[in-house]
């Protein structure tokens, strides 16, 4: 008797793509929060100073390299000044969001959990914007640094008292590196190349920028990392199939059996 086959399992479809409007205004939408949320607190000057004298000291009573050793590495010429701030100035929104659009049309499922992973970090980060307005290294005196957007351009911001546009006084935590280092982590996770693990330059040549144009404090970094890993911890990724990571044929899962072969060798 011929061996007949039962039918197996059919394979999983391809995560279906949220309605691409739907997101859109979703995205558009937790961005203007964001940026509206951020000018409740752009006036607290004097409150943004006291933390930024609060910060810097904690970060000498913890040991940390000072921003001015990285800030010098920037200084040796204007070129490289001028190269780290049109990076700080041009890559952080761009970046992201060619991140979000690759993830949407490769990897539905991975697109959903990042953007949510990323609005999460985003609140999370207005909440301590709210709470802790903090004044960049750039602007306080003590720290001896030198404002390198004013000095050597291009800058995104006016004088503070003027720029109605940003919250100059939202330096903690430092969104530049939390997103930046969730592009890495989300493009390591969706995808299998060997080279996968390249992405990490990102974030660390972000941090560097950050630093070294004294936009950022070293903990203003270690607060975002700390949120997204929070963000992280609650919101899981999808399993990884051939249809979110690229690969060949689907393995087996451990509670799959095989095809059920009836009748063989009779």
């Amino acid at each position: 008797m011929n061996a007949r086959t039962e039918p197996a399992e059919a394979e999983p479809a391809t995560p279906a793509r949220p309605p691409v409007v739907r997101e859109f205004l979703l995205v558009a939408g937790l961005f203007l929060v964001y940026k509206f949320g951020r000018q409740l607190v752009a006036g607290h000057t004097g409150e943004a100073f006291r933390d930024a004298h609060d910060v810097w000291r904690l970060e000498r009573w913890l040991g940390l390299p000072g921003e001015g050793t990285v800030q010098s590495l920037l200084l040796h010429g204007d070129a490289l000044a001028e190269v780290a701030n049109t990076y700080y100035a041009t890559v952080h929104f761009p970046a992201t969001l060619a991140f979000l659009v690759w993830l949407y049309l490769r990897r539905p499922a991975h697109y959903v959990w990042a953007r949510r992973v990323l609005a999460a970090l985003t609140a999370a980060a207005l909440l301590l914007h709210l709470v802790f307005p903090l004044a960049p290294p750039r602007m306080l005196a003590a720290t001896g640094l030198v404002d390198t957007a004013r000095v050597y351009g291009p800058s995104v911001y006016g004088p503070p008292q003027t720029d109605h546009l940003s919250n100059q006084f939202a330096a903690m935590p430092s969104l530049h590196f939390g997103w930046a280092l969730m592009l890495a982590i989300g493009l390591i996770v969706a995808t299998r190349s060997r080279w996968r693990w390249l992405w990490l330059l990102h974030p660390l040549l972000t941090l560097l920028v950050i630093v070294g144009t004294a936009n950022h404090y070293w903990l203003d970094a270690i607060a975002a990392g700390v949120l997204l890993g929070l963000a992280l911890t609650l919101i899981h990724a999808p399993r990884s199939t051939a249809t979110t990571a690229g690969r060949g044929p689907r393995a087996l899962l451990p509670a799959e059996e095989p095809p059920v072969l009836v009748g063989a060798g009779r």
